[in-house]
């Protein structure tokens, strides 16, 4: 309850939708602790950027069905762009250091992001996690949501949501359906973090 108080979902505008054009950022990769931008992947057909987290049991749920996306589709142009949103502040299992061991531990073949300020979760409207965007060869939102229908059982999964759109594209097809509920624990803003963004 105590965090509640200190935290509210992030609700603030504008954010990306279906045929926008996301622009360049730059977060830590917690496992090497070196600087990723979506503009060193200019050469690759598409980016498959999913808000997840430590303390969330549906993310967690996720972990090596990503793992195993990026290991399927990153040859064919599609890595997995992993960030995490989370305040520490708020749930100190995000931690920077817990992110890297579990990214070490699970061998991570994709950058683990922290995501320290929320901005990029803000700007792209991120609101639970797992939340998936997909990126186009030119950067554009081709697909927003959840990556299947079954987070509790991958082997009863009915609606591959996220395998399909990348399919799509790379048929040179718009996936359908374009957009599918995300499926997690809420993102909450950490508003004691964001008052002291902002007086920076």
């Amino acid at each position: 309850m105590g965090a509640a108080l200190l935290c509210f979902s992030l609700v603030e505008a504008p954010t990306y939708t279906i045929s926008d054009t996301v622009e360049d950022f730059q977060l830590i990769n917690v496992i090497n602790s070196k600087p990723v931008s979506l503009s060193d992947y200019a050469n690759a057909q598409g980016v498959v950027i999913v808000f997840t987290c430590l303390h969330c049991p549906y993310a967690q749920l996720y972990d090596d069905r990503l793992i195993q996306l990026h290991k399927e589709y990153a040859p064919k142009g599609f890595p997995v762009l992993a960030i995490n949103p989370t305040s520490p502040r708020l749930f100190p299992e995000d931690s920077f250091e817990n992110m890297r061991e579990h990214a070490r531990r699970k061998r991570y073949p994709f950058p683990y992001l922290q995501d320290d300020t929320q901005k990029i979760a803000l700007r792209f409207g991120a609101k639970r996690t797992p939340h998936v965007f997909l990126l186009d060869k030119n950067r554009v939102v081709r697909y927003i949501g959840s990556i299947d229908d079954n987070p509790e059982n991958a082997r009863a999964v009915s609606k591959h949501f996220l395998r399909d759109a990348i399919q799509a594209l790379l048929r040179g097809e718009r996936p359908y359906p374009e957009t599918a509920q995300a499926i997690g624990c809420p993102i909450r803003i950490d508003k004691q973090l964001q008052d002291s963004t902002k007086r920076r």
